[in-house]
């Protein structure tokens, strides 16, 4: 046998195999025994957890009379019958119903237990009550049990008696239930994307908590930060972010804009249609158009009701509105932008001037704001908890600020902007426009007409008196624009010009143009965006907090 320098023996190719073996025998034979613990502790888990589970009764929801358990977890419900139960909403309960016993379906929005008594919330839409659950011959250490392993946004049953409290924490700030029974109708997962507090907290109280959290870093009690949810976050998890109490107040102020649009205008004598989205061609010419195969022929999506409104004026209708989807092929991915929004149209005869429409206009985006604030002044307060909600200001309808192009030109050039009488406006000028007007006139509403004709479509009217201008008008709320409409062109000869100056095929939109040749009455109106009313009227930063899932460029789920 050899020996290697310090004289220890030097071993072969053959016996430094055999180790080599060995070790490796040794390595898996270890890995073998850890997995088998690792399997041992996890189905002793499993067995814990299925014995837990094996605890929790379930329930069928339909019998005769009240079920035996009186907590657990309901069979699915599957409309086998119904119990004649009445469920009482959370918004009322209150001092009235105090010594009766009611059902409430909600959600777990949180719970502690300690001891023999445990504390939940129940939350339904923006609405809160506290529920006590206090061990009792009838409340068992079991029932205590399940109810605070419930997981947060589970819905539930509960059955309670209703007892005077005071609770500051909730919304039903003067009552609370003591729980009878209790079901799950439909467990949530443990683990939640996002947390409903979370995405609730107003960015003054983030940053004051990343103030004190900087503040005590090092200290014996360091405070943390409240965790900031980012946007795409909650728009990825929507139907989360969408069960917050602001966002909840928000979407029932999109609805009521909607009701109050109309509800005015059939007030006053105006019918609501139904257009087509899917066109032959773009309804305003231009490259933000959405284009699609429909069958063998080439089409595209509505970029408003616009040819369709007309048509129906030449159908002598007289008055039309549309509450519907609009689509917009642009890559803006600006807080103002989307690429699918919900539009607020109408189109009416008049008999002399396009200011019959402007004023019509006024009448109803007033009557719209003035509703607002008169009649859901809750659910503006509720998104004023988590957004800074500065009041909306404007006149009586009909009273309205109307400027002509011209005239905010020279506004603009009077803060230092530089520009020709027939610019356009960029966003900047619009908004230091409103920031003027607002401090001159105290209105966050006004309109801006007689716009330069290479600034409107090709169905605008000319002005009489100098046709490089138009009788046309864009609406402002917060120096933002939400609304562009004009007195239309009512001559099929004048709209094949038109169209042609402004690069369009007039054969393409002959179904249009050729609506005029068989008289057709001079008529006018407009377009506003929903969402962006919503947004501009409650002072939001973004247009994607009032759109239900938005689409833009990026987003197309969900």
């Amino acid at each position: 046998t050899r020996t290697d320098m310090s004289g220890k023996p030097e071993l072969t190719e053959e016996e430094k195999e055999k180790l080599k073996l060995e070790r490796e025998a040794r390595k898996k034979a270890a890995a073998e025994e850890k997995a088998a613990k690792k399997a041992e502790k996890a189905a002793g888990r499993g067995g814990r957890a299925a014995a837990v589970e094996a605890e929790v009764p379930i329930v069928d929801y339909v019998t005769e009379t009240a079920p035996e358990q009186v907590f657990g977890d309901y069979a699915i419900i599957q409309s086998r019958g119904r119990t004649g139960r009445v469920f009482v909403r959370v918004s009322d309960l209150n001092a009235d119903l105090v010594g009766q016993q009611v059902w409430v379906r909600a959600r777990i929005h949180n719970s502690r237990g300690k001891g023999n008594s445990a504390f939940l919330v129940l939350r339904q839409q923006s609405y809160t009550v506290q529920v006590a659950v206090f061990k009792s011959d009838a409340v068992t250490k079991e029932f205590l049990k399940y109810a605070t392993s419930l997981s947060k946004e589970t819905v539930v049953d509960l059955q309670g008696t209703v007892s005077a409290a005071e609770v500051k924490s909730c919304t039903q700030g003067n009552v609370e239930l003591s729980a009878i029974r209790l079901y799950a109708v439909s467990k949530a997962a443990a683990s939640l994307p996002l947390q409903i507090e979370d995405a609730a907290r107003s960015e003054a109280d983030i940053e004051a908590s990343e103030k004190r959290a900087a503040e005590t870093a090092g200290s014996e009690n360091p405070e943390r930060a409240f965790v900031r949810v980012n946007q795409d976050t909650r728009l990825d998890f929507r139907i989360i972010d969408l069960r917050v109490p602001a966002q909840q107040a928000i979407m029932r102020l999109s609805s009521a804009v909607s009701g109050l649009w109309r509800e005015t205008l059939t007030a006053h004598g105006f019918t609501e249609i139904h257009t087509p989205k899917l066109i032959g061609g773009s309804s305003e010419g231009g490259s933000a158009v959405f284009q699609l195969k429909y069958f063998d022929q080439n089409a595209s999506l509505a970029q408003s009701p616009q040819l369709y409104k007309q048509m129906a004026i030449c159908a002598d209708l007289g008055r039309v509105f549309e509450i519907g989807p609009v689509f917009r092929a642009e890559s803006s991915n600006t807080h103002r932008h989307l690429c699918e929004f919900t539009g607020l149209d109408m189109e009416m005869e008049i008999f002399e001037h396009y200011f019959e429409c402007l004023d019509m206009l006024d009448v109803v985006l007033s009557n719209v704001f003035h509703g607002l604030s008169s009649k859901h002044k809750a659910d503006i307060e509720l998104v004023s908890q988590q957004y800074p909600v500065t009041p909306f200001v404007c006149d009586e309808p009909g009273k309205n600020r109307k400027f002509t192009h011209l005239e905010a030109v020279n506004m603009l050039r009077e803060m230092g902007f530089e520009l020709e009488d027939k610019d356009d406006f960029t966003t900047e000028m619009e908004k230091r426009l409103g920031v003027y007007v607002k401090e001159k006139y105290n209105t966050d509403f006004y309109s801006v007409h007689r716009w330069p004709v290479d600034c409107r479509p090709f169905y605008t009217m000319k002005c009489h008196d100098d046709e490089t201008y138009t009788n046309s008008y864009d609406i402002y709320m917060r120096g933002e624009e939400i609304c562009s409409g004009a007195q239309r062109i009512h001559d099929s000869d004048m709209l094949k010009v038109s169209a042609a100056a402004k690069g369009m095929d007039p054969a393409a939109i002959s179904y249009y143009i050729d609506a005029f040749k068989y008289g057709a009455c001079p008529h006018g109106g407009g377009g506003v965006g929903l969402e962006r009313v919503v947004m501009l009227y409650l002072g939001l930063p973004n247009v994607r907090k009032t759109s239900m899932f938005p689409r833009d460029p990026k987003r197309l789920i969900p």
